[in-house]
């Protein structure tokens, strides 16, 4: 067994103390996660507008998993190099204060969020005489009933369509302290009662309520699996441990998208397996996204795993524009993905006032793209001259070799 491999290993069973890693807190910031996360935010816009001609160019028509899937991951990973290397370094009371503060900044948010949205509902129907967008994202318990869904909303119980991310984040990062304190003991326990916690919410049918639904579109039982796995390799990039160079492991990855491919772009079954029947149709379809159907895992996994083996840590991804946009757009991720959410619900009105001509899904699509550009660069030079330069935050660096 090589020198990464047992690194690995001896995180996988034992995990580390507080002394090594503060010891390894140092490091600059990972231009993956950045960049990753802004292209999942741009994804995430684009197909908060169905219909239009660039969602049939996103990830999940060609995988089992989605943007979403991406974006949930790598908050874990985010939480463990930021608030997990505060809780090594200030201790647990510094660490739960700064937490609680970005608990309070996501909520604030989302209800910000939600009464734009209300609002700009309320002002298409009225310019257009059309209350069919009303119906369109669920915002009709709003009108219908105000006091109760200003209730709901405001306790989380209310969660209009395209809505829910945040929500989700929300109870996900309020959790980060027991997980990343189960992974620091023994990730590997901490991964098998994520699983367990997941697979047994799926068999009893538990989720979190919301009003004028069955559940949370995204059940946090379900998906806290995505974000503990991230947890686990934030961790893991905070100890400076490397990926082990497993070929097989890369194979098997890689195969894995290939099949995923070759199933997502079939129009029935390419196998001809007759029990894979059934299976084959729901995905094509769309894996269960609401308890996180297994092959997304799965399809995450591999390309997470295949990011931190094949991708440059350093400033490679950052030598173009496209780059530095997407990295700007990361950075900022959550300006960025409320700005999305507004335009995304403007888009489909104006798209559906359009009749979806061409003309317009070109328009909506490269202006929403540009703008949201444009807000994640200015808040980069923003704060470029306005905050005091931070100490530059662990990176994924040391998590992968890079080579074969």
């Amino acid at each position: 067994m090589d020198t990464n491999a047992q690194s690995l290993q001896r995180f996988l069973m034992l995990g580390e103390g507080p002394a090594e890693a503060a010891r390894q807190a140092g490091g600059q910031r990972d231009a993956r996660i950045d960049v990753i996360r802004g292209l999942a935010l741009l994804v995430i816009f684009i197909n908060h507008m169905p219909g239009n001609i660039f969602a049939r160019f996103t990830p999940h028509n060609f995988g089992f998993s989605d943007a979403a899937d991406a974006f949930v991951l790598l908050s874990g990973v985010s939480a463990a190099l930021a608030y997990g290397n505060l809780i090594e370094r200030r201790g647990l009371a510094i660490g739960a204060l700064k937490l609680s503060a970005r608990l309070w900044t996501l909520y604030i948010a989302h209800i910000a969020v939600f009464v734009i949205v209300c609002g700009v509902v309320a002002t298409a129907v009225t310019r257009t005489q059309n209350p069919l967008y009303v119906e369109a994202i669920n915002i009709q318990p709003f009108f219908n009933d105000t006091f109760e869904a200003v209730i709901n909303a405001l306790t989380l119980r209310y969660q209009p369509d395209y809505l829910d991310i945040l929500p989700l984040y929300i109870v996900l990062l309020a959790l980060f302290p027991l997980v990343y304190f189960g992974v620091r003991v023994s990730p590997m326990a901490t991964l098998a009662a994520s699983l367990l916690l997941w697979q047994g919410a799926v068999m009893l049918g538990l989720n979190l309520p919301n009003a004028g639904a069955a559940g949370w579109f995204f059940n946090p039982f379900a998906w806290q699996v995505l974000f503990t796995l991230g947890v686990v390799i934030g961790r893991a990039a905070q100890l400076g441990l490397a990926a082990p160079r497993l070929r097989w492991l890369d194979a098997a990855a890689v195969g894995f998208l290939l099949f995923a491919l070759v199933v997502k772009l079939s129009s029935g079954n390419p196998f001809a397996i007759i029990a894979l029947n059934d299976w084959v149709d729901s995905v094509q379809l769309g894996s269960d996204k609401t308890n996180l159907a297994w092959s997304r895992v799965l399809h995450s996994a591999s390309l997470a795993w295949l990011a931190i083996r094949w991708l440059p840590a350093g400033a490679a991804l950052l030598s173009n524009a496209a780059g530095r946009g997407l990295a700007a757009i990361g950075r900022h991720s959550l300006d960025v993905f409320c700005a999305g959410i507004v335009l995304s619900i403007i888009g489909q009105v104006v798209l559906a006032e359009a009749a979806f001509a061409l003309w317009a899904q070109l328009l909506v699509c490269l202006s929403g793209i540009t703008l949201l550009a444009g807000l994640g660069i200015f808040l980069s030079w923003y704060q470029s001259f306005t905050l005091p330069r931070a100490p530059a935050a662990p990176s994924l660096a040391h998590a992968s070799s890079g080579q074969p």
